[in-house]
């Protein structure tokens, strides 16, 4: 959905070229009929005439390819003074993922079979890798902060310490970017020594969620953190290794609207292996975000797959489903009743069904019926556009009123 600017987060729209009024009149002599407002038939550019078809959900189609004879939805081409429906740009609220990635030696350092590098470390760095330099990532903004802190193991003190997690290995970033793939190159132990020591899980969200606080009130936005980790807190004394204590972190995120996404590495299937993942479900859904993606280990190719879909997951789910309302085209002035939602996929141009209290299906409403400044999709529909990469969206602004706004 290009999910604020993600190709998953999309943002614009061309203009659909739509005219408001009567019956009007084809470029080279053919005659049309009047839209209706919602795909019925209308003018077309070499003279013919088009008629709206069902598209997402059912509706009537808007529009199609009307530089080659598609349809448009009204009835005048706007020549001679006539009032023309204009399609303005259509943002999304811009998404900026703060990922929080475990680097500490359970991850690869081999001292124990389950700690297998080939199994677990590879396989999530590679699908890691991939998520950062997808064009389908194209929108999102995203940050990369490592934990444990490098140094000495013993040296709790420092990590320990929410101060050292405030600032990222990768500030915030538009996606893709080679940046992530070259930081975690260069975090990579080249030897089983060169492994970190400890999860200080608790200090790396205090940290991150002053980092995100910090961004968002510098660049107002979507925020979330995505806490990637293959244990239980550890390291830092029985008084913080809890994860209670994380998951208390991710509710006060929560309250402040910044959820808390969580991938959980877990060890393979090796006889004598710990459990080490299955409580941080507590930690997501505290964050607000329902569950833990657990990934299995064990077979590298399953593992990368896994992580990628629980990345591709996360990427739809930030996904804003709230848009502000775009200034009036040429010096109009806004009125809420003459505003048309188009949602695109591909070729097709599709009304969505204003209602204010979403009860219908493919709907969208305005953030307050009396003093309207954003644009909110329902649920149907917003789950539609955080599972369509080439979603878009459009805010039509028309000549005569097609909604009604109950007050």
């Amino acid at each position: 959905m290009k999910l604020p600017t993600m190709t998953i987060v999309l943002l614009t729209v061309g203009a659909i070229g739509v005219a408001c009024g009567g019956n009007g009149a084809s470029d080279d002599g053919g005659s049309s009929e009047a839209g209706s407002g919602n795909g019925s038939a209308s003018t077309s550019t070499n003279g013919g005439t088009g008629e709206g078809g069902a598209g997402f959900g059912g509706l009537p189609n808007v529009g199609g390819d009307l530089s080659s004879g598609g349809t448009s939805n009204g009835g005048s081409s706007g020549e001679g003074g006539a009032c023309a429906t204009e399609t303005a740009k259509a943002d999304l609220e811009p998404v900026y993922l703060a990922f929080a990635f475990d680097v500490s030696g359970s991850m690869g350092k081999g001292d124990e079979l389950w700690h297998d590098k080939s199994l677990k470390w590879d396989p999530v760095v590679a699908a890691t890798k991939q998520f950062f330099a997808d064009p389908l990532s194209q929108g999102l903004n995203a940050s990369l902060r490592f934990f444990p802190s490098a140094g000495d193991d013993d040296d709790t003190d420092t990590k320990c310490d929410a101060e050292t997690y405030l600032t990222p290995e990768v500030p915030m970033t538009p996606l893709p970017s080679p940046a992530f793939a070259e930081a975690i190159d260069a975090v990579t132990p080249e030897t089983s020594d060169d492994w970190r020591g400890g999860t200080p899980t608790l200090f790396v969200m205090q940290g991150t969620i002053s980092y995100v606080t910090a961004q968002r009130q510098a660049t107002p936005g979507r925020y979330a953190i995505v806490l990637v980790t293959d244990g239980y807190p550890a390291g830092c004394g029985s008084r913080y290794n809890q994860v209670s204590l994380v998951a208390d972190e991710a509710a006060i995120a929560l309250a402040d609207e910044i959820p808390t996404y969580v991938i959980g590495v877990a060890n393979p299937p090796i006889e004598g292996a710990p459990e080490t993942v299955k409580d941080m479900d507590d930690v997501a859904v505290a964050g607000g975000t329902e569950h833990a993606y657990l990934i299995d280990t064990g077979n590298p190719a399953a593992t990368a797959a896994a992580f990628k879909a629980a990345v591709d997951a996360i990427r739809g789910a930030a996904v804003s489903c709230t848009v502000a309302i775009p200034a009036a085209p040429d010096g109009r002035t806004f009125d809420a009743q003459k505003v048309r939602v188009t949602y695109t996929s591909g070729d097709e141009a599709i009304a969505l069904t204003y209602d204010q209290e979403c009860e219908t299906e493919e709907a969208w409403r305005y953030d307050s019926a009396e003093n309207p400044t954003q644009i909110v999709l329902c649920d149907s529909t917003c789950a539609a556009i955080q599972a369509d990469p080439a979603a878009a969206l459009g805010v039509d602004f028309t000549c005569e009123d097609v909604i009604t706004i109950p007050r």
